[in-house]
């Protein structure tokens, strides 16, 4: 039974329409979110004032996944799934656990912001000034509560289909953001972004509010809300406990552990380096991103095919997120990987950002795309075992093996490579523990064919080789003819010509690829139907 004021399952199209919304607004947040770091580069450049802002930023950055993405999202969507059979809907659930947790999340806010100092100490002991990262710490410790109502809320209206105000909130974010930096930059310098940032998150509640009041309203007016949970609706309620969330947030925290590696080994190296850093992360991480916005609208479904015990549902549609996922950031990677440099330049390389500083981010970004289909297929395999509805363990033992190679070898060969290796620890990391993740999937959770799967990946990935050794040649990075621009061509020219030729090899190839399996009697492969599987 559906709960009255909650949506039916979503189609085919209307998931093609939520996709389109989702992906236009995660755009234009992601869009803005290049703004600020472009404006953060150009007024502050790469330096020991970004490197503490940057320590600081670490706050955000581990709970945007932990609250808003991966851990409440894993967790909430599926439990309020089953939550919409109930004739009272979502409401027993928010009034159980949304003012708790806004209680829990406002005392761990007070205390990063009394324990600010020796939070610097531990997340960057190298910096020789810590003063600056602890007032930074402060501000942006204020996220906690935000992000943490936030994603209540994300989580509450993706469960309903309502993808548009959880879409917009990086929008609003970025926008704090910018405007605090335009304000107060000058008189305060680099604790104006960290303002921004709590602002940015007070922005995030507010632009969801509306539509998570209105979800509420709808399953059965104002007199249910006060009405104390019951039945069926408060058992599934207290499944949301430490002992359910345990292993997500576990599982979230172990992954964003890579970034507190890398910083905790840069914070030694020279000043600005943990900036590098994150520029190039920033970019390489926009086509993992955009190509999981697919797995966000689908997630939802996945969660009913699990609650359902429909394992072929459940194995048809972790199949085609894989390929699609991969299709999308094999071939931004051979895009990023080919044209590095002039990208950097492009986004980056002016005010204060040096081209010393371009050269070295470019790098950073070649090695740092080695481990981005990692990222990705980690985020496809993991929300296969979340959407369960008992707690699993076995991502979160995927990923520390994945976070203990990253932390061997960046530990090893920082010394000696620098920024490079840490980027490159990371890559190998990652793809460790999705590779373990994908293989757990099979034997744990579906019958998925990573044989067929696979040969559809590995297609893709000989196409994205091509593609990049096409872009590296018509940029003029081989010695001899063959070059569309000339190397002292402006980033832009080189850029565009980049671009253009990497997609129609990247085309080209996938195309050949079909025709040689079709010309084998075999069937058509997976990503020559992108938009019948991703529907």
């Amino acid at each position: 039974m559906t709960a009255v004021g909650a949506r039916p399952p979503a189609r085919d199209g209307s998931i093609r329409r939520a996709t389109l919304l989702t992906g236009l607004l995660v755009a234009a947040g992601t869009g803005l979110g290049f703004v600020r770091d472009l404006v953060m580069a150009h007024r502050f450049g790469a330096s020991s004032g970004t490197d503490a802002f940057l320590v600081a930023w670490t706050i955000p950055e581990t709970v945007s996944p932990l609250l808003i993405e991966d851990a409440m999202a894993l967790l909430m969507v599926p439990v309020v799934t089953r939550l919409l059979r109930e004739p009272d809907g979502v409401r027993p659930l928010v009034v159980s656990v949304l003012p708790r947790l806004a209680v829990a999340l406002a005392a761990v806010a007070l205390v990063l912001v009394l324990a600010a100092p020796l939070l610097v100490d531990v997340l960057a002991p190298g910096l020789e000034d810590p003063g600056p990262a602890a007032r930074c710490v402060r501000l942006t410790a204020l996220t906690v509560l935000a992000f943490g109502i936030a994603g209540f809320m994300s989580a509450t209206l993706r469960a309903h289909h309502r993808f548009g105000p959880p879409a917009s909130i990086y929008l609003a974010y970025n926008l704090g953001i910018l405007t605090m930096i335009a304000a107060f930059a000058v008189p305060l310098g680099i604790t104006s972004a960290a303002l921004g940032v709590a602002c940015g998150g007070l922005l995030m509640v507010a632009v969801q509010l509306p539509a998570f009041v209105r979800c509420l309203r709808g399953a059965g007016g104002r007199d249910a809300a006060v009405r104390e949970p019951k039945g069926a609706a408060r058992d599934t309620a207290a499944s949301v406990t430490l002992a359910a969330a345990a292993p997500i947030v576990l599982y979230t925290l172990t992954r964003q552990s890579q970034v507190f590696v890398e910083r905790f080994l840069g914070s030694g190296l020279a000043a600005g380096s943990i900036s590098h850093l994150n520029y190039a992360q920033k970019v390489g991480q926009v086509p993992m991103v955009a190509s999981l916005l697919l797995v966000t609208v689908t997630f939802p479904r996945l969660a009913r095919a699990s609650a359902g015990g429909d394992l072929d549902r459940v194995r048809r549609r972790v199949e085609s997120d894989l390929v699609v996922v991969s299709a999308i950031v094999l071939y931004a990677t051979a895009i990023l990987i080919a044209l590095a440099p002039q990208i950097v330049a492009l986004l980056f390389q002016h005010g204060r950002f040096t081209e010393a500083d371009g050269e070295r981010t470019a790098l950073v970004l070649r090695v740092y795309m080695l481990g981005v289909w990692g990222q990705a297929m980690a985020g496809v395999a993991a929300r296969a075992f979340f959407a369960r509805a008992r707690p699993v363990w076995h991502p979160v033992c995927a990923m520390a093996a994945g976070l203990a190679v990253t932390g061997a070898l960046g530990a090893a060969l920082v010394g000696t490579g620098g920024t490079a290796a840490l980027a490159a620890a990371n890559a190998a990391g990652i793809t460790v523990a999705a590779v373990a993740l994908l293989l757990l999937v099979r034997r744990r959770v579906a019958p998925v064919s990573l044989r067929a799967a696979g040969g559809d990946i590995g297609a893709l990935a000989l196409a994205a080789g091509a593609a990049c050794l096409a872009g590296l040649a018509a940029t003029g990075r081989f010695p001899g003819p063959g070059a569309l621009v000339p190397a002292g061509a402006p980033p832009l020219h080189q850029a565009g010509a980049g671009v253009a030729v990497v997609t129609a090899v990247y085309a080209a190839a996938l195309a050949l690829a079909a025709y040689g399996r079709a010309r084998a009697g075999g069937p058509l492969s997976s990503f020559t139907s992108i938009r019948r599987k991703s529907t």
